[in-house]
């Protein structure tokens, strides 16, 4: 075989890619992986290769996603379904399932959301970002007790408290931990569950899109004292709502396969991504030179309630979206890479500095190179030009 893409890695990389050519197909072999050569020119705006890296065994589920959602490998691939089983056995996802009770907790079963962030609130979202397997019993238990106590049985929402009548407290829903939960349990393989359709029909009746507004919404969940900032109240009236809201509401029904939306979920998830590109991601819509809050330009994993330039990108581009008023973020994105076509770790949930004392497991440094912010600029990239 002759060596036909020398470009694609620096002479740092010990990775030697060939090429391969049969009648039909070309392809790149990559430390013994076939990959289909059609992904378009992504790889050309990155300062050198980093796919290597990403594929070492030390985090089995960076690996698992780097092989299944960026060199497109199915689930019945021998190196796919290894990684996925490594990710229960080895690294975060049994450091966190370790510490789960028995009927499916950690911390006390009333601080599910308020212990942050060592509560199942927080621990379940972690375990979907990390692929931990839907069909294990721990995890499974884990997703019953989030069904009982924090959903509202009235509306379908997800709530931080529980009622004494059981469920979540009707009064206490969040938009933004509604589009968590709802997130969290598709990918643990809740779609198909009744519970879940009713947190997905909340989202498509009661999630807004408002971009000053100067009018007073009427009626729950609008009206509660509790949660103004969630639907952008302010003294004037003038409603903006949350763009975190927006983004997990976002994020939960682009779970959702495109040929099982309804046309309602269609429509919200239009209405929600043109919310998203009015501000072109970052920007404030009505004065496009000023940035809506800096801190989205510093890439965080995990995000849990907060959101940033990165995820944002991502939920788009999984929807479809190659919109022109995304490129100014994707440019903050390649900007930030190194050298070695790597992306750090700038920003963690507040508060910072004793976020890994809180959740009770470390899954990366600020400051270093991180392959969870790489992994998820790659796919950015990969689904905006590929």
């Amino acid at each position: 075989m002759d060596c036909k893409f020398p470009f694609i890695l620096s002479e740092k990389s010990c990775i030697t890619i060939y090429s391969i050519f049969d009648s039909v197909h070309l392809f790149v072999v990559i430390q013994g992986l076939d990959v289909p050569k059609n992904m378009g020119d992504w790889r050309s705006v990155l300062k050198d290769d980093s796919m290597g890296w990403l594929l070492e065994r030390d985090n089995p589920s960076v690996r698992y996603f780097a092989l299944s959602d960026i060199l497109e490998k199915p689930e019945n691939d021998p190196e796919v379904t290894e990684a996925k089983r490594e990710i229960m056995l080895t690294g975060v996802v049994p450091e966190i399932l370790v510490k789960q009770r028995n009927d499916g907790h950690w911390e006390t079963p009333e601080s599910f959301y308020t212990a942050k962030y060592r509560g199942t609130v927080w621990q379940l979202i972690v375990l979907a970002e990390l692929g931990a397997e839907g069909k294990d019993e721990r995890v499974r238990k884990a997703c019953e007790f989030i069904l009982e106590n924090s959903q509202d049985r009235e509306s379908g929402g997800f709530s931080g408290s529980k009622s004494e009548s059981g469920g979540g407290l009707h009064d206490e829903v969040s938009p933004c931990l509604t589009g968590n939960m709802v997130w969290s349990l598709i990918r643990f393989g809740y779609l198909g569950d009744s519970r879940v359709q009713r947190g997905i029909e909340w989202i498509v009746a009661y999630q807004r899109f408002d971009d000053g507004i100067d009018e007073e919404l009427k009626g729950w969940p609008y009206d509660r004292q509790g949660h103004p900032h969630c639907w952008g109240y302010t003294r004037t009236h003038s409603i903006h709502t949350c763009h975190m809201g927006v983004v997990k509401a976002l994020k939960a029904l682009a779970e959702i396969p495109p040929n099982k939306r309804s046309k309602d979920v269609k429509n919200t998830i239009e209405k929600g991504a043109e919310y998203m590109l009015k501000h072109h991601v970052y920007k404030r819509s009505h004065d496009l030179s000023r940035i809506s809050n800096p801190s989205w330009l510093k890439f965080g994993f995990p995000l849990l309630w907060q959101t940033d330039v990165l995820e944002i990108l991502l939920v788009l581009t999984k929807l479809g979206y190659r919109d022109e008023r995304m490129q100014e973020a994707i440019d903050s994105v390649i900007s930030k890479q190194d050298e070695n076509g790597r992306w750090k770790l700038e920003s963690l949930p507040s508060p910072q500095g004793a976020f890994y004392r809180n959740f009770g497991t470390n899954l990366e440094q600020r400051g270093i190179q991180s392959k969870w912010i790489t992994l998820n600029a790659l796919m950015v990239l990969k689904g905006f030009y590929g």
